[in-house]
């Protein structure tokens, strides 16, 4: 078993995508899976938000007693 649905896969790619059969036997899984808006993820933080963050939430230095 490959863990791949390939009709559920070409299904999708063929019909919401409107790719041509050999452009899909082309594609690699990550890059079909792209095409399908999957493993999308938030850009990383950036210096900025570190920065506002470090600012509403500062070390406490003091230890409490």
């Amino acid at each position: 078993m490959s863990g791949f649905d390939w009709p559920g896969l070409m299904r999708v790619a063929l019909r919401g995508l409107r790719l041509h059969p050999r452009d899909f036997w082309q594609l690699t899984p990550a890059e079909l899976l792209m095409m399908l808006g999957e493993g999308a993820a938030d850009a990383p933080m950036g210096r900025a938000r570190l920065e506002e963050l470090a600012q509403a939430y500062p070390d406490n230095l003091e230890r409490e007693a």
